[in-house]
């Protein structure tokens, strides 16, 4: 079962959260659900308001990651996702180290998702 911390200098509080097993929303809808206040504006992926940092918590067991065209494009746009990463994304199926909250799918494995409570900013 995946665990999810959220920190943030908004924030009083991390907040831990364990999502709802084969629930398959975004993190942001996550967040909303736990009270957690991650800027957004779109909720489409190409804004890039929603931009969180990730860090995977277990270690060398790192899950896929699928990065949707939204996510990649806007994740690009904003100079978040450098041409490595999204090569490693895509040839590693290893997730690049910032990504966008309302186009993240949570896998089983527990994450610390940092954000800086200003849009676009991680």
């Amino acid at each position: 079962m995946a665990t999810v911390y959220f920190s943030s200098p908004m924030m009083r509080k991390n907040k831990k959260v364990t999502p709802v097993v084969g629930k398959r929303d975004a993190l942001l809808g996550l967040a909303e659900e736990n009270g957690v206040k991650i800027p957004h504006e779109c909720r489409d992926g190409r804004c890039g308001s929603c931009l969180v940092e990730v860090t995977h918590l277990d270690g060398d067991h790192v899950k896929g990651a699928m990065l949707t065209d939204k996510e990649r494009e806007g994740l690009k746009n904003i100079g978040k996702l450098s041409n490595k990463d999204e090569e490693r994304a895509y040839v590693a199926d290893m997730p690049p180290k910032f990504r966008l909250a309302c186009q993240m799918i949570l896998k089983d494995e527990d994450v610390l998702v940092e954000f800086t409570g200003e849009p676009g900013g991680a």
